[in-house]
């Protein structure tokens, strides 16, 4: 335990005893951040995460974080013993510098060595963000590197599996303009219902549904390897918030 810290937090982000505790790498991305500031309105869920650095969470999370190097997040896993774990690492080919090196650093690397860690701790499910169109055999480098890391992840061994494919996320990024993004969800709207239907993979979906997704899916029981498109992962969300609906969190 000497090698990684438990950032300091109020007695509020401990929760009930009954909430189910799942583990989660990536909380600073739009998804992270999400899942973090849905499960802290109610108490269905508690949040465990883990990152290599301090973040600034969002207002009012009721969760853990723990920082430590990717190297001793066994460590961290094997202390915490979460049945499940979210995985919502990932960066872009712009934040990479656009160097593929960098880029399958963080999107096939970190994820797979996490998942392994993760496993070789006792961790049960996992829940894997990665992104609609993602193919191993793809002659786009995002999509290539997305389908390599679902294929591998798909190898370690986890009772469950559970992966989300998103199309274009709806959500504000934190501290994150991307002109283009921002533009193609506002159009999106407009377009979508225009496209064949071999597209509607693709078409957007809010942050929000996912992040529920990811929290309803990691609580499952039933072994297997499943993949989530937006529809299936729209019918995971409602079934979540009708679950957590019944716990949220009223401040005195």
């Amino acid at each position: 335990m000497s090698n990684f810290r438990r950032r300091p937090s109020d007695k509020r982000t401990i929760g009930r005893k009954s909430a189910e505790r799942i583990g989660m790498v990536g909380a600073t991305g739009l998804i992270g951040r999400r899942v973090i500031e849905i499960s802290s309105a109610s108490e269905y869920t508690r949040i465990v995460g883990i990152a290599r650095r301090e973040i600034k969470l969002p207002e009012g999370a009721r969760m853990e974080m723990f920082v430590a190097e990717p190297s001793k997040w066994g460590e961290v896993f094997e202390a915490l013993k979460p049945r499940s774990f979210i995985c919502a690492l990932g960066t872009t080919w712009k934040k990479s510098g656009r160097d593929e090196e960098a880029f399958r650093a963080v999107d096939y690397d970190l994820i797979v060595e996490t998942a392994e860690a993760a496993q070789a701790a006792g961790v049960l499910n996992m829940v894997l963000i990665s992104a609609a169109g993602a193919d191993p055999t793809s002659k786009n480098l995002y999509m290539k590197v997305k389908g390599e890391t679902e294929r591998a992840v798909s190898k370690i061994g986890f009772k469950r599996l559970d992966i989300l494919r998103p199309g274009l996320l709806r959500g504000a990024r934190e501290g994150d303009f991307r002109f283009a993004e921002k533009a193609a969800m506002t159009v999106a709207p407009l377009v979508e219902p225009l496209l064949p239907s071999k597209y509607e993979m693709y078409q957007s979906i809010d942050a929000d549904l996912v992040a529920e997704a990811a929290l309803g899916l990691a609580m499952r029981r039933a072994a297997g390897r499943f993949t989530h498109d937006n529809v299936a992962m729209k019918r995971a969300a409602r079934e979540w918030r009708a679950k957590a609906d019944a716990t949220i969190v009223h401040e005195e």
